[in-house]
């Protein structure tokens, strides 16, 4: 979508009040996207795009556009916690729908610490006053580990816990988002030795009704796609065993690759740089992860979905796997067994075979070409 006069910065405003849900959510989506300025083309173009996000047939589109012209914004507060804040800088760098977007028309971000104009006492306020008007009503999205060793004394808020803070927030949500890697399993600071007792919110909040986008970073598409879903659809979008939607983590990394076919071919790369890099050959064998790991990167892409990780010539680290940092290292190995997949000698052999293969097939072809030549008529042969 396009759109003029927005100004980011400024996306998530100080307010005094929040007010009752009848004057704050009176409009629709896609009555707000309209007095944006938002065109019905553009509209319909990302209901197109949310769509093909949540893996859905596009004769659905026109349904979704139906449901964002009568459903309202929902309120959603965004809490960080022990993290580096990729996500939030994911979701800054967001388009079609950019971060304006989100934050202005899609949802109503009441809250994020890293976005918001208030800070202290203010912001504080706001964010009391949001839990406490929609209680059971809003979303929450959670970036960063949440500490439990020693009470969650590791990681404070204005004096609370992130422990206590996660507690009170997520337990009163509607749903829990935990975007990242981190929210979704502890990420990295949950890596042994894990000093903080880092966990993910699941873990943190066992009674909250936790949606995992994990990712390093999550793209922000699947936090929209997830959104809309419920928009939409009104309900959480199924998920795997590990929390996360199957829209998105249904499917292996390695079987929607690009460079499937040179694996399925034999060709790897060897040494970074080398020919077969830079003809962009499988990247197994420097120790891509995507054989073990499940997520739409390859398809929904980052940037525009203009490229991701393996397009630009690095393998997969498995970043949204549990335990990611520790079950995926090193990171420049590949992994010795993948479970359900013989991989190991499928990289090792599969091109000899496949040369071999050929060879015998040609070599048949050729014998079967001779054979029916040899049984041609004469007069055919002589025209």
């Amino acid at each position: 979508m396009s759109k003029q006069n927005v100004d980011t910065g400024d996306a998530v405003k100080r307010r005094d009040d929040v007010k009752p849900d009848s004057e704050k959510r009176e409009f629709s989506v896609g009555e707000i996207l309209k007095q944006r300025g938002v065109s019905r083309r553009d509209f319909l173009k990302f209901c197109t795009a949310m769509t093909a996000a949540m893996s859905l047939p596009a004769s659905f589109a026109p349904s979704v556009a139906q449901a964002l012209d009568e459903v309202k914004r929902p309120t959603l507060v965004w809490l960080n916690f022990q993290d580096c804040t990729g996500d939030t800088e994911a979701l800054l760098r967001s388009a079609n729908p950019t971060v304006g977007e989100i934050v202005l028309d899609i949802l109503s971000v009441d809250y994020h610490e890293t976005i918001m104009a208030a800070a202290g006492h203010q912001a504080d306020e706001a964010l009391e006053k949001t839990i406490t008007a929609y209680k059971g009503k809003y979303l929450c999205v959670v970036e960063g580990s949440i500490s439990m060793k020693d009470g969650g004394v590791y990681g404070c808020t204005s004096g609370k816990t992130h422990l206590e803070i996660a507690r009170r927030v997520c337990g009163s949500a509607l749903a829990t988002i935990a975007i990242g890697t981190c929210a979704a399993y502890g990420g990295i600071a949950a890596a042994v030795p894990n000093p903080t007792g880092a966990v993910g919110v699941k873990d943190a909040v066992p009674g909250a009704t936790v949606i995992n986008l994990p990712g390093c970073p999550c793209n922000a598409d699947n936090l929209t796609a997830t959104v809309v879903h419920y928009l939409v659809f009104g309900k959480i979008p199924a998920m795997d065993s590990k929390g996360r939607p199957l829209f998105a983590y249904g499917k292996r990394i390695h079987d929607n690759c690009e460079r499937r076919p040179h694996f399925d071919a034999g060709q790897y790369v060897e040494h970074w740089g080398d020919d077969a890099h830079r003809k962009g050959f499988c990247l197994y064998k420097m120790g891509c992860k995507g054989p073990a790991t499940f997520h739409n990167c390859p398809t929904q892409r980052y940037n525009e979905k203009t490229s991701w990780p393996v397009g630009s010539g690095h393998g997969c680290v498995g970043c949204s796997e549990p335990q990611f940092w520790d079950a995926m290292g090193p990171m420049y190995h590949r992994l010795p067994n993948v479970p359900g997949f013989g991989i190991e000698a499928t990289a090792d052999k599969i091109g000899l075979g496949l040369v071999a293969g050929a060879g015998a097939a040609f070599a048949a072809h050729g014998a079967i070409s001779a054979l029916r030549k040899d049984k041609e008529p004469a007069e055919t042969k002589e025209g």
